[in-house]
């Protein structure tokens, strides 16, 4: 039996979920099976959203709109609304990081790359928190955040997950799916969806560096650090970095995302959409390696190109070879033929396997 989050794009990977599911203690397994089988009882729960859709697009002409929101553990959304825009701190870790943490995304999108908000027309940043009773994950659903408590029910010794609002580079992750969504649209099934994971995971990650002023250099790179307990074995959800390092745990498994395309998974559909959250390691890689060798703040140079092929470029059914291609066509459009910026692309798809093809290299030219 496998589960999907398309097109509710949650961050736990459902193979992690059937890991702690089938080799958890009970307790484990019941919150594990739970989150897994939820995911159709959430699509019904969409149309909730209805009575707020034109607060949703309403133009905010280059302006934060943010609206917080408490399910009370109940699976209504949005939920009782607890903060809008420029209200005072609740007290709530879970409201107050969900507030801060779209703040943040917005941020980088408006600051850095001239998008106003995640559909470029000022989209008011809805999020829900404390949805369900112990719900171990966080999605968006194509109009809002939810995010889910973790363990925080269990006893100490079996809880895996702490909140899942703790991870600002979650929160940028998720709400970047909304930007894919009005851009490329990426298919979320097989290379396109793993390229649609991947750009979430880097401007996740991008998030998290600018918020905390870090260089290429400094950045840890993972995904998902602070998720989990000190019971678990592991670092983060994901490693772009080092792909395939992130855990290593008796429950949870070992990370298994390939960092090259000789190691790429080749899985049915019904497994992850083909492997959306496992070969999206392939990609990850290639930005860590750009951006890296470029040096400096990752946002300004590697996160530009990648922002705006993803804007211009890629669409629906790109696959790693189009993005490949299209990034390299990009820089050369941004920073000159042949500059260093263009030839980091280069070097970083290369090293994860992939060429740049030579109808790309004429039209970059």
């Amino acid at each position: 039996m496998t589960h999907r989050c398309n097109p509710l794009y949650c961050i736990i990977p459902p193979h992690i979920l059937r890991n702690v599911a089938e080799r958890g203690n009970s307790n484990q397994k019941a919150s594990a099976w739970r989150a897994l089988s939820i995911s159709d009882q959430i699509r019904g729960h969409r149309q909730a959203l209805a009575p707020i859709a034109p607060l949703l697009m309403t133009p905010l002409i280059g302006a934060k709109g943010r609206s917080v929101y408490d399910a009370q553990q109940e699976d209504e959304l949005p939920g009782k609304l607890v903060r809008n825009e420029g209200d005072l701190p609740t007290g709530d870790p879970a409201v107050d990081e969900a507030y801060d943490g779209a703040g943040a995304t917005y941020d980088l999108f408006i600051e850095i790359f001239e998008r106003n908000s995640i559909d470029d027309r000022g989209m008011r940043l809805i999020s829900t928190v404390h949805f369900l009773k112990g719900y171990d994950n966080a999605f968006w659903n194509g109009q809002q955040m939810v995010y889910g408590d973790g363990d925080e029910d269990m006893p100490e010794q079996d809880r895996l997950w702490n909140r899942f609002t703790s991870s600002i580079d979650v929160i940028g992750h998720e709400l970047t799916h909304g930007v894919t969504q009005f851009e490329a649209n990426l298919a979320y099934r097989f290379q396109s969806g793993a390229l649609n994971e991947s750009m979430s995971d880097v401007f996740g990650s991008l998030v998290k560096q600018r918020t905390q002023n870090q260089t290429a250099d400094r950045a840890d790179w993972l995904i998902g650090e602070g998720l989990f307990t000190s019971n678990v074995n592991a670092a983060a959800i994901r490693s772009m970095k080092a792909p395939g390092s992130a855990y290593d745990d008796p429950v949870l498994g070992k990370d298994p995302q390939p960092a090259h395309m000789k190691d790429y998974k080749k899985l049915a559909f019904w497994e992850d959409n083909g492997g959306v959250h496992i070969n999206s390691g392939i990609p990850n890689h290639a930005f860590y390696r750009v951006a890296t060798e470029l040096g400096g703040h990752a946002w300004e140079k590697a996160g530009m190109i990648w922002y705006v092929a993803l804007r211009d470029r890629i669409r629906w059914n790109s696959g790693f070879q189009s993005a490949a291609n299209h990034t390299f066509q990009v820089a050369g459009e941004l920073f000159g033929p042949g500059s260093k910026e263009q030839q980091a692309v280069k070097n970083g798809w290369s090293q994860v396997g992939i060429n740049i093809e030579a109808k790309a290299k004429k039209a970059a030219a």
